[in-house]
């Protein structure tokens, strides 16, 4: 049937005519005119200021049905007031919600049973009198007798940051007002499913604040209907608009009851179809209610929708997107050849692209993903990290070279695919770096037309590399590396270590803007340290004695990764002996059993003044704090200055003092550390012998065992670099809270932690003014909620379209998971998944399995047989630890977190580089 539509001007004529004489009602003022009371709105009275009344989906429905060219089909919402007005002085229901507090996600059982008590107050309870008043009069003004559809509007659904789509109930063709009451009950119980009960659980929303609205709307009764992405759910490219589209109503598409057509529609031109075969549809009663229909043998695989129709839709769905400034995932319906909007929600899973907008395509590599760090960072973080790569830190540059999105930092290697020569050097870095983006590289520069509108300006990836390449630097390498003294390492750290004790003592007391001056000047001076040709030189030098050792014993030998047991218990790796050393703090622990004994249940904020009551609590708190005077500087995530370090929660290391005493015997730091040298020497041994029976035998055994020596004296200072930018970071840190501490006295901010939330100029401002507007700080903090649910992608492009490189096949079994092969071996064991490190629970003969690791999380690869991550390459922190510790291990692994069970038995192979669930 054709719908009418009002006008927004002639609605509120027809509103004001029909109230205003009715005498003894309040009436209230909204930015939209006048109207009766708060239980109920119609469509043309809402707009998005009254999300918190009518939920995302109402406020949505309001906003669409004043847009020019859009037709939505009316309705009214009976608002969130009604619904606390049910709920408001119900005893029962508080009781039944206060016990709901108290489960977790996982217990089913208990969510099932109370939410079922739940919805059966709510359904039992009757509406009040002035709410069906509202509901009768808005229903003889749309006509008593039409169907509706009746449909669940919460308040944390539909909107930007969370869908919660599907979570609540909805009811078509619904006929008469003791239906529709009826079915309003059912959606206001229906906020209490097992499945919304649960999903609010696992993403921290309060059941309390979470309010419902019910729609009532005029029905359609449809030729078609589908959804429309405006963004391709698929890639995530935002060019492109995906229709899913079938015949009668769009539930049995939603339901999945059929296959829907698909169509790929890109700047008004279809550049793809998929016809599929419908053999159902649902189709509304007249009597009320819904029935399934098969449809006719020769319509089963026609075309849904015609060209024009396709087109015409794409063109509505870009003015939608348009209007709200985001892309929609929108729900419309074809009757009588016009259509219908019924819902538009915004797309929460796309991952947001950087903001430049000069007309040139981009390509975005993810820089987090080769720092080890894919966690969400907060401003300040970003910002101070970006600052380290930058030649002057004190001006804002014109062109980055890091860019951020999502919380994330990315390079634009748009400008080094478009040259010849920087293409390849950036193909050959990410060759050995990773190979997942090497290959989602060499796939987008199949097509041509993207890569000849590629951006040529900014620095690029290539650009970041410079300070690493220089011909001193070169100099020295060859200098070092001929030399091989190994007491060069010791002198280095021993120089920087000393360095960063005075730069403790002058930060100390500066404050306001000498003390962003000074900050400023150091980080120079932490970059000129970090790219210092002597200390480049070190690593190089370790790097090309790895290499070479790897290359030429499989070349003579047919021995892979030889290196790898050649590696263990080398000197000056700062990271592996933080985990060593942990052991020793456990065996100071382990001798007191009331410590041990609060260690199963530590408190944050008072662990020292607790430990200092029991018996043993003053060695345990030395020990501890020695350890803490050398690695608190450390956390995960330590990029990012804003993430706690072990200094500041002291009570991260605790579930690894545990795991250290239950599966260690004492003295086990220098048993293992004896261990892996007695190995090393014996693999030494064992080469040589075998490369002296070669044709040219002792010449090959007598330059493999300089390589041998190079290797164990340089190799360990791999891991210095970070360290000392880690320990600059700290003094740095610690100033800037003090800081905080002052703004937080006057009143500028609430919390210390405040500061976290504002990039590093803008806090050099907020300390000069002590102004600002504090919203500022709200805004970031629900941003960042946001981007912690995201996963970023290694490679997108500016069109947001996600690249995925696959693996090479090689020699992987059916079924495993390919990685890239870090440090040989094969092992079997219990997968242990953790993603957060405090979580850790780590038993003898575990495989930890997790998204990445960094220096953080060195103390755990004790315990541990093998390792999974899904970031990480050769050079990274856990694969060089890993080699130390002659643990098997596989990165790079696709959502090996995802993929792999907690508990499941697995075999790691780490030649190879693939990992099969047993």
């Amino acid at each position: 049937m054709m719908l009418s539509k009002l006008s927004r001007k002639e609605s509120q004529c027809v509103r004001i005519d029909r109230y205003a004489s009715l005498a003894g009602l309040t009436f209230k003022i909204s930015e939209r005119g006048m109207y009766m009371n708060s239980y109920v709105l119609g469509f043309w009275e809402i707009d998005k200021t009254k999300l918190a009344m009518v939920g995302g989906k109402g406020a949505n429905l309001g906003e669409l049905s004043g847009l020019t060219g859009i037709q939505v089909p009316e309705g009214f919402c009976v608002t969130t007031e009604a619904y606390k007005e049910i709920i408001g002085n119900n005893e029962e229901f508080h009781s039944l919600l206060d016990q709901l507090f108290l489960l977790k996600a996982d217990n089913r059982e208990g969510i099932g049973e109370i939410s079922a008590k739940i919805r059966k107050v709510i359904e039992g309870t009757a509406i009040p009198k002035g709410i069906d008043i509202e509901i009768t009069r808005h229903l003889a003004r749309l006509g008593e007798k039409n169907a509706y559809a009746v449909r669940s509007s919460a308040t944390a659904e539909d909107l930007p940051t969370a869908s919660f789509a599907g979570q609540q109930d909805t009811y078509l063709n619904i006929i008469g007002k003791e239906a529709i009451l009826r079915y309003i009950s059912r959606c206001w119980a229906s906020l209490f499913t097992d499945r919304a009960v649960t999903y609010r659980i696992q993403n921290g929303f309060d059941h309390r604040k979470v309010l419902l609205s019910v729609v009532i709307q005029r029905m359609v009764f449809p030729q078609a209907a589908g959804i429309m992405f405006t963004a391709d759910p698929i890639t995530s490219n935002r060019k492109v608009v995906s229709i899913d589209a079938s015949f009668g109503l769009g539930e049995a598409l939603v339901s999945g009851l059929v296959n829907a057509d698909i169509y790929k529609v890109r700047e008004g031109r279809i550049v793809d179809k998929k016809i599929s075969a419908k053999k159902l549809a649902i189709y509304a009663l007249k009597e009320g209610g819904t029935e399934e229909k098969k449809i006719e043998a020769e319509r089963q695989n026609m075309q849904t929708l015609t060209d024009e129709q396709i087109l015409q839709l794409e063109r509505m769905g870009r003015t939608i997107e348009a209007y709200f400034g985001r892309p929609q995932d929108i729900e419309w319906c074809l009757d009588e050849n016009k259509f219908f909007i019924v819902q538009s929600r915004p797309i929460t899973t796309l991952y947001p692209i950087p903001d430049v907008q000069d007309g040139k395509n981009h390509v975005y590599m993810s820089f987090s993903h080769q720092q080890m760090m894919t966690d969400a960072m907060k401003p300040l973080g970003l910002s101070f990290f970006e600052l380290g790569f930058q030649d002057k830190p004190e001006d804002k540059p014109k062109e980055t070279l890091l860019i951020q999105a999502g919380g994330r930092l990315f390079s634009d290697l748009a400008r080094d695919l478009a040259s010849p020569v920087r293409r390849m050097i950036v193909l050959a870095s990410m060759g050995k770096i990773d190979p997942l983006v090497l290959n989602a590289l060499k796939s987008l520069m199949k097509r041509k037309a993207f890569m000849k509108s590629l951006a040529r300006s900014g620095k690029g990836f290539f650009s970041m590399g410079t300070g690493y390449f220089s011909w001193a630097l070169v100099i020295q390498a060859i200098k070092i590396y001929r030399g091989n003294d190994g007491s060069l390492v010791q002198t280095l750290m021993s120089q920087n270590e000393e360095y960063i004790r005075d730069l403790q003592q002058r930060i100390a007391n500066l404050s306001g803007e000498k003390l962003f001056a000074f900050i400023i000047e150091e980080l120079k001076r932490l970059k000129e340290a970090m790219y210092d040709p002597k200390s480049m030189g070190v690593v190089y030098a370790g790097s090309l004695a790895l290499s070479w050792i790897n290359k030429n014993m499989e070349k003579w030998l047919g021995e892979k990764s030889a290196a790898d047991s050649l590696s263990k218990s080398v000197a000056n790796n700062v990271t592996s002996e933080m985990g060593l050393a942990l052991l020793d703090v456990a065996d100071v622990v382990r001798q007191y059993p009331a410590v041990m004994k609060y260690f199963q249940h530590v408190n944050d904020e008072t662990f020292f003044e607790d430990l200092a009551k029991l018996e043993g609590g003053g060695a345990v708190s030395h020990a501890i704090q020695a350890y803490l005077e050398k690695y608190g500087r450390r956390c995960s995530g330590e990029i990012d200055i804003t993430r706690p370090r072990f200094s500041e929660q002291p009570t991260a290391i605790v579930p690894m003092i545990l795991s250290n005493i239950k599966n260690f015997a004492p003295n086990a730091h220098n048993a293992i550390f004896e261990q892996g040298l007695l190995e090393a020497k014996q693999k030494e041994q064992d080469l040589l012998n075998r490369l002296e029976q070669l044709p040219g035998g002792k010449q090959k055994a007598k330059k493999t065992k300089k390589m041998i020596s190079r290797l164990r004296n340089f190799t360990g200072y791999r891991e210095y670099p970070k360290y000392l930018m880690v320990g600059h970071y700290w003094s740095f840190k610690q100033a800037l809270l003090k800081e905080a501490v002052k703004l937080v006295q006057k009143g500028v901010i609430r919390e210390k932690e405040d500061i976290y939330y504002l990039s590093f100029a803008e806090l050099r401002e907020v300390v000069r003014t002590n102004l600002l507007d504090y919203s500022i700080i709200t805004k970031r903090k629900e941003e960042y909620e946001v981007y912690e649910k995201l996963t970023p992608p290694r490679v997108m492009t500016s069109e947001g379209e996600v690249m995925s490189g696959e693996y090479e096949p090689g020699n992987i079994p059916k079924g495993a998971l390919a990685g890239i092969p870090v440090s040989s071996g094969t092992i079997e064991g219990r997968a242990r998944v953790i993603l957060k490190m405090e979580d850790a629970a780590i038993e003898e003969g575990d495989i930890l399995v997790t998204t990445f690791t960094d220096p953080s999380w060195t103390p755990m690869f004790v315990s541990i047989k093998g390792l999974v991550t899904e970031v990480g390459g050769m050079m990274t922190h856990g694969s060089v630890v890993a080699r130390e510790y002659g643990l098997p291990a596989v990165v790079g692994v696709e959502n090996a977190t995802r993929l792999i069970k907690d508990g499941q038995r697995i075999r790691v192979n780490g030649a190879e580089g693939y990992v099969e669930i047993l």
